[in-house]
């Protein structure tokens, strides 16, 4: 871990030099020019089987967040369990860090509020909600292994939460919804219109839980955030939903030699009403910074706008090329 890990997937003149650092190096350029409010780590925080000691790998992954002081939360992914700590006691510990706002609610599924502007009539009302949800890590069907995948119980605790959320707020507040594993819908986004790189087949479970009829069911969530395949950075959408990737930040993991480590920024900005004053979320956007000389700014799109505001997302979303496949 740490100096001593090298990085993999570089190419030969990076390699000299190349540690798992540099992955804490990124993560620090990228609070110092973007300053969030917050930051989500979406999985595979650390990479278990490596890693001889989990709290000491976690303190490592997470503290360009914490000497920051930066509100920050994480998810888990199918590796993080393979060191010294079971899911549970991941969460557990995770949850106690400093400026952690992750929690326990069945391992790692539980959700934020964003509220109103400070001095508005909202400051109390949640504007913006985020479920963070447990994928799992391996399960086997069949007699197969697959992947994990959001179980029954876990979407019908994010349908109470949801709808409580919903009936609670004085204005419409759209969600976003982070988990690792990606859902088996996002392989037909190869046959449609996407915004970024689909390089890699969709690692996803073998079940489909009908997270996807769920989330386009409760009506709030506009956008889902996965990580676990490195190599896709893609955005598209199905059934009124966004499903986008955040392609591969550290160096630890794979990656691809020539492509450039890259995170996804998620910007959300308030409208204000008919008296001019701030009111509920207006638009929310995405775009993607890569781990180059410059911190590159990438593939910039708006995800969701509200009503008020809306335009056809057909002019943001080029069509794709032909299909690339990537061996």
């Amino acid at each position: 871990m740490g100096g001593t890990t090298r990085c993999r997937d570089v190419l030969p003149s990076q390699f000299a030099g190349c540690t798992d650092l540099n992955s804490t190096r990124f993560l620090q350029r990228m609070i110092h020019a973007e300053k969030p409010d917050l930051i989500v780590f979406s999985g595979d925080n650390i990479f278990g089987s490596s890693t001889r000691d989990a709290a000491e790998s976690l303190f490592g992954a997470f503290r360009p967040a914490m000497v920051a002081k930066l509100p920050w939360a994480a998810i888990l992914g199918n590796h993080d369990q393979e060191s010294t700590m079971t899911r549970a006691e991941l969460m557990a510990f995770i949850s106690l860090m400093d400026y952690s706002l992750s929690r326990i609610d069945g391992f790692g599924n539980y959700n934020l509020t964003v509220h109103g502007a400070a001095g508005s009539p909202l400051v109390n009302s949640s504007l913006l909600n985020l479920y963070l949800l447990d994928s799992g890590d391996r399960a086997v069907v069949g007699g197969r292994r697959t992947y994990g995948w959001i179980k029954e119980s876990q979407l019908h605790w994010l349908r109470a939460v949801s709808e409580e959320l919903q009936g609670s707020s004085p204005v419409p507040a759209p969600a976003l919804a982070f988990f690792h594993i990606p859902i088996p819908e996002v392989r037909e986004l190869w046959f449609r219109k996407i915004l970024g790189q689909y390089q890699e087949a969709v690692a996803c479970s073998s079940v489909n839980s009908g997270v996807l009829k769920t989330l386009a069911s409760m009506g709030d969530v506009k956008a889902v955030f996965a990580g676990h395949d490195h190599l896709n950075d893609f955005c598209g959408e199905i059934g009124g939903v966004m499903l986008c990737y955040g392609g591969g930040f550290g160096y630890h993991g794979y990656g691809k030699a020539g492509w450039p480590r890259r995170a996804r920024m998620i910007q959300s900005e308030l409208r204000k009403d008919g008296g001019g004053s701030w009111a509920g979320v207006g638009r929310i956007r995405t775009w993607k910074r890569l781990d180059d000389e410059a911190l590159t700014k990438i593939e910039e799109l708006v995800i969701w706008e509200s009503p008020t505001r809306k335009r056809s997302r057909d002019a943001l979303l080029p069509p794709r090329g032909p299909p690339r496949r990537t061996v």
